[in-house]
């Protein structure tokens, strides 16, 4: 059903105008350039301005925003397209989404837990030379000073716990739980190790 241009004026008048400051506001804060917040208020006005009907609108202020919100996006995509005609391989059309799915990023974490676990799991003197070393980043030389050991022992003791946590993660399988949540350590690991 159709509604007159007075109604639908009337409408942003009252329920969306209103709320223009606080959208602005909001726009800025997410880092958008002064002259982008202009026009993806100007883009959302048009768009409201095409409607045929706002009966299907609940909350002025919340469809402003996710007006806003939306264009916002579509800004954003729109700058990362390339032209067609700068292109000169094909390949460079396959353009891939630097940004990992959900499901990777909370695999991501799994993994990396399970890593700290096996980590912490570690004899003593290997868990702190591997962590000043491979994880603190420093240097054979910087590490042997500071715990008063040679760089021979810190090289054996990095290359120790590097292998005993590779062997932890082959000897798992990708769907199984981390092992310290299946009560299972480095002990077994580390008899053999030894």
């Amino acid at each position: 059903m159709k509604q007159s241009r007075a109604e639908i004026v009337a409408f942003v008048g009252g329920q969306i105008l209103p709320h223009e400051a606080d959208v602005r506001a909001w726009l800025r804060r997410t880092g958008a350039l002064a002259a982008d917040v202009d026009d993806i208020i100007q883009e959302t006005y048009c768009r409201l301005a095409a409607l045929e009907t706002v009966t299907h609108i609940v909350s002025g202020r919340a469809y402003f925003f996710r007006t806003a919100r939306n264009i916002a996006i579509e800004k954003i995509r729109r700058a990362r397209i390339v032209r067609i005609d700068c292109v000169t391989e094909i390949d460079a059309l396959n353009v891939v989404d630097d940004e990992p799915s959900p499901e990777r990023v909370v695999a991501g974490r799994r993994e990396l837990l399970r890593v700290q676990r096996l980590i912490e799991g570690l004899p003593e003197r290997c868990r702190q030379i591997f962590t000043l070393r491979r994880i603190q980043g420093l240097s054979q030389r910087e590490v042997a000073a500071r715990l008063g050991v040679t760089e021979n022992v810190v090289e054996m003791q990095s290359m120790r716990g590097l292998r005993l946590i590779l062997r932890a993660l082959t000897e798992t399988s990708a769907q199984d739980q981390p092992a310290a949540d299946k009560g299972h350590d480095f002990i077994s690991v580390r008899k053999r190790d030894r």
